[in-house]
């Protein structure tokens, strides 16, 4: 719980004089807050950065039937946590703006799929 989440913390980084400690909320300064958010890892296609694909019901009221929609949110790779393939579960939280896209980091893996 070092980044006021209940997550485990990620072995430290193997080689520290090579690691990016701005962008990491284990190892570094980058503060987490706001939502924290699940949802599946669809593209690791970017260098740091996976997009999270999360789907969700919303009631259409006309119809009184729900509705599937689904959101995309590019999440920015901490160097521990570098092992992520598309199908993985993963916890993302929201963070400071990083990038013109990316105002989330992964946090947590929580499992293949």
């Amino acid at each position: 719980m070092a980044i006021g989440i209940d997550v485990p913390t990620p072995p430290e980084p193997d080689n520290p004089e090579d690691y990016d400690y701005e962008k990491c909320p284990f190892y570094g300064q980058l503060s987490v807050r706001g939502q924290t958010r699940e949802g599946t890892v669809v593209s690791t296609d970017m260098a740091k950065t996976v997009i999270v694909e999360r789907e969700y019901d919303v009631f259409v009221p006309k119809y009184d039937r729900y509705m599937k929609r689904r959101s995309r949110i590019p999440a920015h790779v901490p160097g521990v946590l570098d092992s992520l393939e598309v199908g993985d579960e993963v916890k993302i939280a929201e963070t400071r703006p990083l990038s013109k896209t990316k105002s989330h980091v992964v946090v947590e893996i929580l499992g293949d799929q």
